[in-house]
């Protein structure tokens, strides 16, 4: 993926630093080296990485820290400055534009002929179409032939209603009659797809204010494709200076280039990331957001990303639905974690997934995307074997009666071994959703208590309630400590960088089940299975 090179090279950068035994200014200023190596080498541009480096030594002075600094303080401050001036690179601090509910929201898309903007549209309409609005598409490119008949195939495969002309030529006019017809039809999020044009070409770019012009975009997204390096920022300018655009949206992240010009653009045009193309399917279309993007840099994960993405999957699935009511009953099936699964397999490459989850990554171990993926179809096939009684149960009725189990793996061309560890990771996710039923009240009122004036003190209150009443001890795994803590590390109370200690000792405690089951799913066990004999 995009950047995940850089990333690498950083989070090495800083881990070296992490196991330095004497944390001294000479390791700092290696580290530092080695940062801004990294960002050079992705294409970001010299001056910003000059500004990180002085930014980063201004705010880690050695020789102002008391002499009896441990290193572990040491490595925190040192950690924390290079996510702040990181989150600062690609943080312009500009609002984008927020689409509302109830009313026609017009978003333009603009920028140079390959980046894939009309793959772009699509995805983007069916992003916000997965969250309740009611969106389209026009095609207002009637310049690259072909560019109707895209858009109508993507548009038609999303099931999103579309508009175009095949004979009109002014852009301008199919773009207003397009928005026209959507707004009458009462739509709230409507797309308009442009044609691909280069700031040298003056007739394209004066067609593009004549677009903008007809149709007043409520938003104008700048496509930048993240595989042209540093070109992009003199490009990206160009067109503020005409089209004035209030977002950003980076394509091509899944492929092997270093993608730091899309970070230099975003300096030089003040414009906000709002998403991120990964791969060439219509889910895939991440959310930007800063801090969460450097905090997935640095393999630190991004849990609020990973919701983000299960919702969208899971949002109108009836046995995702089912799943949930059972959940707050404090019932956990065998169906319901083969639905788990499920959901899990369409959320793309298992990498992706991982980069998410704090330590995840490394509980992989190695294992490739393939591997993985193989091993979740494994699970699967032993699903498919069940019957209807046994997907219904809590497992029990497998383990009293043996023969069931030879059944199954026989049936899914498997091994007795893995159905037993399936069982195995099944009843431990049980015993979690057993515990968050009985639980859900109090964090219910927890969250709220937050949320309040006095938070601090109603916190600590609701922690003492938990605890008198044993939630603290066999409450849901990693819910134990102070619940402050733990709403921040989730991306709910506050900004920073997530504290890795805290983080690592909470994704321990759930290394049985919950997100750290999936560890357990990646990590041993198998068996001699026959594989899939159908």
């Amino acid at each position: 993926m995009v950047l995940s090179d850089l990333g690498r090279r950083i989070n090495a950068a800083v881990s070296d630093l992490s196991r330095a035994p004497n944390l001294d200014e000479k390791a700092f200023d290696s580290m530092i080296k080695e940062i801004c190596a990294a960002l050079l080498s992705a294409d970001v541009n010299v001056k910003l990485v000059g500004n990180l480096r002085k930014s980063i030594r201004e705010q880690v002075k050695f020789k102002d820290l008391p002499p009896n600094t441990n290193n572990n303080t040491k490595r925190r401050l040192i950690q924390q400055a290079v996510f702040d001036h990181l989150t600062h690179l690609v943080d312009p601090h500009a609002e984008p534009y927020k689409p509302k509910k109830g009313k026609s929201n017009v978003i333009m898309f603009v920028g140079l002929q390959g980046a894939g903007k009309t793959t772009t549209c699509t995805k983007l309409a069916r992003y916000y179409q997965t969250r309740g609005f009611k969106a389209c598409l026009v095609c207002a490119d009637t310049f690259r032939a072909g560019a109707y008949d895209q858009l109508k195939q993507n548009a038609t495969k999303a099931k999103i209603p579309y508009y175009g002309s095949l004979t009109e030529t002014d852009p301008a006019v199919v773009a207003a009659a397009g928005v026209a017809r959507f707004r009458k039809e009462k739509f709230e999020i409507i797309i308009v797809d442009t044609s691909g044009r280069h700031q040298q070409e003056a007739d394209l770019f004066a067609e593009m204010v004549q677009v903008q012009t007809a149709i007043k975009p409520d938003q104008t997204i700048m496509v930048l494709d993240g595989t042209i390096g540093q070109a992009v920022e003199s490009q990206s300018t160009a067109f503020k200076q005409t089209a004035d655009f209030g977002a950003i949206i980076i394509t091509k992240t899944d492929g092997g280039a270093a993608g730091g010009g899309a970070i230099s653009a975003v300096a030089a045009t003040h414009t906000p990331i709002i998403f991120l193309g990964t791969g060439e399917h219509m889910m895939d279309l991440e959310r930007f957001e800063p801090k969460a993007f450097i905090s997935r840099l640095l393999g630190y994960g991004d849990m609020s990303g990973l919701i983000d993405h299960i919702q969208s999957i899971t949002r109108d699935s009836a046995a995702m639905k089912e799943t949930q009511k059972h959940l707050a009953e404090g019932i956990f099936t065998l169906r319901d974690m083969k639905e788990q699964i499920t959901n899990i397999m369409k959320m793309g490459p298992l990498s992706k997934v991982a980069g998410m989850i704090p330590g995840l990554g490394g509980m992989m171990g190695g294992m490739s995307d393939a591997d993985g993926t193989e091993k979740l179809k494994r699970m699967i096939y032993i699903y498919d074997s069940m019957t209807a009684k046994e997907l219904e149960s809590d497992g029990k009725i497998l383990v009293e009666q043996p023969t069931r189990m030879t059944r199954i793996a026989h049936g899914s061309g498997t091994s007795v071994r893995e159905v037993e560890e399936l069982l195995t990771q099944h009843k431990v996710m049980a015993g979690i959703a057993k515990n968050m039923g009985q639980n859900k009240q109090n964090m219910q009122r927890a969250q709220k208590m937050m949320q309040g004036p006095n938070s601090k003190q109603q916190a600590a209150a609701m922690q003492k309630r938990l605890q008198s009443m044993g939630g603290a001890g066999r409450g849901m795994p990693g819910m134990g400590g102070d619940l402050s803590q733990m709403m921040q590390m989730m991306g709910q109370g506050g900004g920073g960088m997530p504290n890795m200690a805290q983080m690592q000792q909470m994704m321990s405690q759930m290394g049985g089940g919950g997100l750290g089951g999936l560890g357990n799913m990646f990590g041993g066990g198998g068996g001699g299975g026959r594989g899939r004999g159908r």
